[in-house]
């Protein structure tokens, strides 16, 4: 087993490379780069200024020359072969060098840096939350499967996948702050927040957190749900459990110690993919409640065609789903025995 997880760790390297340089190539032919945008944002100022098409001269509606131009390729990079300019990046990148900004002239380790508590605060949340609700009522459905508890639940629970977590959001801050005001209309903090005691900012953020926390459980929180259920379902009618149940084993513990274990083999599986979405979140969600994390940033690159960012959260959300899948690939095995890598 162990050849198995260092041959795994060792691909990661090539299938890293295969993701980063097919983006990479895409930014280089996708219009609308940085060079384009300071064409326009210098014909906006020619605009402004009163200068028209007979202040442009001959170069007609181009307000830099080629020389200009060239001098911008040569600054961004554009001026050489794509491997050649995906080989410098890489090499900056395995410094620990992810770049500057096009758009805010930032480090982009410094802008990814200051989101990723953002991130990983309501991720951990997120993930605790729907593993410690969706294993217990995924479990409690199936033995009381067709009862009124399960078919109420049932329904509750696909009225909230039917609602995109977004959507949800927009409705609850409809409702409870716009409507009711018993929550903060967005942000993470007050305006006042650095001036609150310890426990205050505690409560504080406790208190933002509620509406974009519940937005974010509404997607995944069926799914897990119904999973669990289904598992479990199919292991209480195995031959093993009701052999087990014939022998004389009580019902609960052939549930707790037998049903149980092996229903949790399918939820491992997604828990290693679970560890990416942890960081890039929902650019939506953070949108509504005016929240900057890391989905917010990637969106707001792809828009401002911000190509160093987009490749730095690339970066990350790969490295992290790879290293996923091997986490995937433990809690398999240390759920089920059987399981044997080679």
């Amino acid at each position: 087993m162990t050849a198995y997880f260092i041959r795994r760790f060792l691909l990661i390297i090539p299938t890293f490379i295969g993701i980063t340089i097919m983006v990479f190539t895409i930014t280089r032919f996708v219009p609308g780069g940085p060079i384009e945008r300071i064409i326009q944002q210098a014909q906006q100022m020619q605009s402004a200024s009163g200068a028209g098409p007979a202040g442009m001269g001959e170069r007609g509606s181009q307000p830099l020359s080629e020389s200009q131009i060239q001098q911008l390729k040569e600054y961004y990079g554009f001026d050489k072969p794509v491997l050649v300019s995906y080989a410098e990046w890489l090499g900056k990148v395995f410094t620990g060098d992810l770049g500057t900004s096009t758009r805010y002239y930032d480090p982009v380790w410094d802008m990814i840096k200051r989101r990723i508590p953002i991130s990983l605060y309501f991720g951990v949340l997120t993930m605790i939350l729907v593993y410690g609700v969706c294993i217990p009522l995924g479990l409690a459905k199936a033995i009381k499967h067709k009862s009124l508890f399960d078919n109420v639940s049932s329904v509750i629970v696909f009225i909230g996948y039917a609602i995109p977590g977004w959507v949800a959001g927009v409705l609850l801050l409809m409702l409870f702050s716009s409507t009711w005001e018993i929550f903060p209309l967005g942000g993470l903090t007050s305006d006042l927040f650095f001036e609150f005691t310890l426990w205050e900012k505690i409560v504080d953020i406790a208190w933002h957190t509620v509406l974009p926390l519940a937005a974010y459980m509404v997607g995944s929180f069926t799914v897990m749900t119904f999973l669990m259920k289904n598992t479990v379902m199919d292991n209480l009618a195995s031959d093993y459990v009701r052999t087990a149940i014939a022998k004389g084993l009580p019902f609960r513990k052939a549930v707790f110690r037998h049903a149980l274990r092996n229903s949790l083999i399918p939820i491992a599986t997604h828990f290693g993919n679970n560890i990416s979405i942890i960081l890039t979140g929902s650019f939506l969600i953070e949108k509504v409640f005016n929240i900057d994390g890391m989905g917010l940033l990637g969106y707001e690159s792809v828009v401002d065609r911000d190509y160093p960012v987009v490749m730095g959260i690339l970066v990350i959300s790969s490295l992290l789903l790879m290293i996923g899948n091997i986490l995937s690939d433990i809690c398999v095995a240390i759920v089920d025995p059987r399981v044997q890598f080679k």
